[in-house]
């Protein structure tokens, strides 16, 4: 499967890839995997890797694996593991029968610890984890040897060997490589290889209770796997000297690691660790709660699998790390969701309209256009009567300079159905805030149009009162107020960022008859209001709909600006 059929993107990590098989470096294979920890829900960052790792194995005809990177059994939940699942294929992926778990490899893995030790290259060592960071020095600063490097290689298999059989508690002991504590590279002063851990896996239960660290996990991983290239983000850049120095000194099959950089949105967070903290402190509801950056919250919001795809696409795989404008992303949605949104009407905020010279029980059904730009979606019929309801924002007693809709005397178009002019209003007696138009209606502009050719500024949507539905609308706006939460201008707590507006629901919103039985997920266009999407919390009574995006696109008006200049 091919989620997207335009011609492949060209990139340094393509590129790469084309010389390997003009090589011949890995005898024309290319098999990739994406290695996610079920320590949290997929966020948009994550969609980057899934179609770049799913996306080159297809445009070369090779394989991709899903791979659960499950070594830490304090954080990885069975929830986790569904969950980005579930996510990846609906991002139109499939890893076939090709889902492997670190966790697999546990007992190779330990095997592979074994030899380094053997070989002089591994050591149990004693010292605390704060001793160990302290011991490791600095950027500027060598570190210095545990006094339990050299230990023999007998006293080293007798206590890796005791430490896998439960011998020791918690932080009593790790296993560390040996290579250089006076490395420029802090990541080769002798890391970690496993720690002790004595917590049941959501796989293989209390059989273990020492678990192998990311770094060591990873190249060999890999290497079981037959993976060529490793694909990852700029932040294992460092780490590329041990990942390659694990598997020459291992004397294994060896991949190749490619680092790309990662996308970062504006006004988003994609920290897991920051992302885990808002749904603990309540801040949103859940990992699918439609303000979160994860695919779920995306999904459950209205976005589309092709329009996250086609912002990988048009972000393109870079060397440098930078921060894309969430516009450009509500971009690609309302490019994809304007072909494909059948077009409906609902009112957000009601205002009733009471029709004077419409006959009292007569109900007339005006045929409206399903979406303008897919005439195979034809039309629906839309039932009229003499009381209506509109956006109060659609009237104005007294109106401001260049408003063109409905006031006192003027005329206006209802969509599909006819001219309208307000004749008087009904105020509340203790507020005066208008609660009621009245108006009369010209029986000759049937469908929208004045036999006498004479235009109108303002066409309205409407729903009939009469066959109104009564729905819940929840509006949405960035999470953060402020473009890069990450590097707040106060540099506080990325949690003071917060957008107290990022939510505001309308629960007394009213939507056309043909609304009724959608399903839970479909997406709609609501004129002149945007994209909404049905969400779960929806019952028959009363449809709950989530706006993904609003009509206006500015990064359309962004683009234009820059072609201007």
């Amino acid at each position: 499967m091919t989620p997207n059929d335009s011609a492949p993107p060209s990139d340094f990590i393509r590129e790469i890839i084309r010389e390997d098989n003009q090589t011949g470096k890995f005898d024309g294979r290319v098999h990739t995997r994406f290695p996610p920890e079920p320590n949290g829900y997929l966020h948009i960052g994550h969609a980057k890797s899934i179609c770049l790792n799913f996306g080159v194995a297809q445009e070369f005809g090779g394989l991709s694996n899903l791979r659960f990177d499950d070594t830490n059994p304090t954080k990885e939940e069975v929830e986790y593991v569904e969950s980005i699942k579930e996510d990846i294929r609906w991002l139109g992926y499939d890893w076939e029968e090709r889902e492997y778990y670190a966790s697999d490899y546990f007992e190779q893995l330990y095997q592979f610890a074994v030899k380094l030790i053997q070989k002089e290259l591994a050591y149990v060592d004693d010292l605390s984890a704060e001793q160990i960071r302290e011991y490791r020095g600095t950027l500027t600063e060598a570190g210095k040897e545990s006094p339990y490097r050299e230990r023999s290689v007998e006293e080293n298999l007798d206590l890796f060997e005791r430490m896998r059989q439960g011998e020791f508690p918690d932080g009593a002991r790790v296993l560390r490589a040996k290579i250089d504590m006076a490395s420029g590279n802090m990541n080769l002063r002798d890391p970690v290889l496993y720690r002790i851990l004595h917590e049941s896996h959501h796989r293989t239960g209390d059989a273990w209770c020492i678990y192998p660290m990311y770094d060591f996990a990873h190249g060999q991983s890999d290497s079981i796997e037959g993976i060529t290239h490793s694909i990852c983000t700029l932040e294992f850049q460092d780490h590329r000297p041990l990942y390659d120095w694990f598997l020459d000194e291992l004397e294994i099959y060896h991949p190749q690691q490619i680092e790309f950089a990662r996308l970062n949105l504006s006004y988003t967070v994609l920290s897991k660790r920051r992302l885990l903290r808002l749904v603990q402190e309540g801040h949103v509801d859940g990992w699918d709660d439609p303000r979160m950056p994860t695919l779920s919250g995306h999904r459950r919001r209205g976005y589309t699998p092709e329009s996250i795809r086609a912002l990988c696409e048009a972000v393109g795989v870079a060397k440098n790390d930078s921060v894309v404008d969430i516009a450009l992303l509500e971009h690609h949605l309302r490019q994809d969701l304007n072909q494909r949104a059948p077009r409906r009407m609902g009112v957000l905020r009601p205002l009733k309209v009471v029709i004077v010279n419409y006959p009292e029980g007569q109900v007339e059904e005006m045929e409206a256009i399903n979406n303008p730009e897919d005439p195979a979606m034809g039309t629906r019929k839309v039932p009229f009567s003499r009381e209506l309801y509109i956006e109060q924002e659609d009237f104005r007693e007294v109106p401001p300079p260049k408003y063109y809709r409905l006031t006192p005397g003027r005329e206006v178009r209802l969509r599909y159905a006819y001219f309208i002019t307000c004749v008087d209003v009904v105020k509340d007696p203790q507020t005066g805030e208008v609660v009621e138009i009245h108006c009369t209606y010209d029986p000759e502009t049937r469908g929208g149009d004045a036999p006498d050719g004479r235009k109108v500024k303002a066409t309205l949507h409407w729903v009939s009162a009469a066959h109104a539905q009564l729905a819940e609308v929840r509006l949405y706006d960035r999470l953060f107020n402020v473009e890069n939460p990450n590097e707040a201008p106060e540099r506080g707590d990325f949690t003071d960022y917060l957008n107290p507006n990022s939510l505001e629901v309308l629960e007394n919103s009213i939507v056309e008859p043909n609304l009724v039985g959608a399903a839970v997920g479909e997406i709609f266009q609501f004129e002149r209001q945007g994209y909404f999407c049905l969400d779960r919390d929806a019952t028959p009574e009363k449809p709950v709909f989530n706006r993904a995006v609003g009509l206006r696109d500015t990064w359309a008006k962004i683009e234009a600006a820059q072609k201007k200049v």
